[in-house]
């Protein structure tokens, strides 16, 4: 099979994790592909609909800063732009960072090329190459047929862990074996919103009036509560109401069942907030997540298998590559969501070890596929630790190839010293929350 390209370090997957990886990798100097199944960058945060970033500040009123390096200057560039600002979160998952998701796009894919990167859109990748035991590439499909792509250190930031499954590397399914699997969800936009009338509603007030129209038999609403908030251009609300629960996303016909699931509930959400909900009667459906969101598939099991203790506990590591202080939000399958908060010193770290599978060398897992149970996945899936988890897996690419060893042979002294070099916050720092989100 022809070559289509050789790169030092391949990242596969245009998410969250995917681009903070290529840019950090290809500023140290690698020769960097970053292959993405759609046709631009920020998966969830963009493709999917959601427009908030979660994990960057703790809960609570002592409000810190868990993230760092290129990651938080994602934040800052966004703000600069005046493409986003500071929401505080209603379900105390710590304020969250609102931004417009077509600045995101051309953010990411900016610096991904402006670091030196090359990008390579509907691309998927169907299999990998594995010779005398370790991962040498993958082959992707695209309009040019099936191709090699060779690396030196390959990132699988899929979310799905795709790139490590297909390598042999031992995971979890999610839902497999009577487990439990978070529920997906259809993002949704409404336009033409008053925003004062529809923000006077609180979230309680809100979801008495989910319970009342579900009793009166006239909806069938399958979550109640979920989540409106305003945008950064007047009259357009996010909307992330939709549950479609036991769900298989690694299940082609199961995900397809899932997308006209979702649109299906997307509509009977609009009828109800239009009849029902202040704000809302001469408002319209503007736009349907392009793909649903997905919350977790497979997991890896890692040189280290992240726990709900470890975040309950709030647990240090000497091999620490992010902070989280997100408490654990478990989209099951009833109508509300399960919070179970951060302990101890109020935040965890997530240790190198989880991104690195057992019995595949060449291999890093970045976002929300690490090693980690059920409960821990649901607290470090948040956006800003899966990329600061793909940050910290570029650097940790880049380390392994100027020494010329294994991903899992990276010292962790040398990795928290280049991390610390590069402003990755290991530890949280202080931050005045009333000039956060004024």
């Amino acid at each position: 099979m022809d070559v289509l390209y050789e790169a030092d370090v391949l990242v596969v997957g245009g998410g969250s994790a995917g681009p903070l990886a290529a840019i950090a990798a290809a500023r140290r100097g690698a020769k960097v592909l970053l292959v993405e199944s759609q046709g631009a960058l920020g998966g969830s945060r963009t493709i999917m609909g959601v427009d908030t970033f979660y994990g960057f500040y703790s809960p609570g009123e002592n409000t810190r800063r868990l993230v760092g390096g290129i990651t938080y200057e994602i934040v800052e560039r966004l703000q600069q732009q005046g493409a986003a600002f500071a929401r505080p979160n209603t379900f105390g998952a710590g304020t969250g960072v609102t931004y417009d998701m077509e600045r995101l796009k051309l953010l990411f894919e900016g610096l991904v090329l402006e670091a030196g990167g090359k990008l390579l859109y509907h691309t998927f990748v169907p299999d990998v190459v594995v010779e005398e035991g370790a991962l040498r590439g993958v082959i992707v499909s695209n309009k040019a047929g099936l191709k090699q792509v060779r690396a030196r250190v390959i990132i699988d930031a899929t979310g799905d862990a795709d790139i490590a499954a297909r390598a042999g590397a031992p995971f979890e399914l999610a839902g497999s074996g009577g487990l439990p699997v978070q529920s997906l969800s259809t993002i949704f936009y409404m336009g033409n919103v008053d925003n004062e009338r529809a923000f006077a509603v609180t979230q309680a007030e809100r979801a008495e009036l989910m319970r009342r129209a579900v009793e009166s038999g006239k909806y069938r609403l399958t979550r109640i509560g979920g989540s409106i908030h305003p945008t950064p251009h007047a009259g357009f609300v996010h909307a992330n109401l939709t549950r479609v629960p036991n769900v298989d996303a690694t299940d082609p016909f199961a995900l397809t069942e899932a997308e006209i699931e979702g649109r299906r509930q997307t509509q009977e959400y609009v009828r109800f907030l239009q009849n029902e909900h202040p704000g809302f009667e001469n408002a319209y459906l503007a736009y349907t997540a392009s793909y649903i969101g997905v919350r977790e598939t497979r997991r890896l099991i890692g040189e280290y298998v992240l726990t709900g203790a470890d975040v309950v506990e709030g647990r240090q590591f000497e091999d620490a590559v992010a902070c989280c202080a997100a408490p654990i939000e478990d989209h099951h399958a009833g109508k509300d969501v399960r919070w179970v908060y951060v302990q101890g010193p109020g935040y965890y770290q997530i240790p190198y070890r989880a991104l690195l599978p057992r019995q595949v060398d060449n291999l890093i897992v970045a976002g929300r596929s690490l090693s980690a149970t059920h409960e821990a996945q649901a607290s470090a899936r948040n956006s800003a630790q899966c990329m600061a988890m793909g940050e910290a897996a570029g650097v940790a690419a880049t380390l392994a190839l100027q020494a010329g060893i294994q991903p899992r042979a990276v010292a962790p002294d040398a990795l928290r010293a280049a991390l610390l070099d590069q402003g990755i916050l290991l530890d949280p720092v202080p931050v005045n929350l009333s000039e956060l989100v004024s």
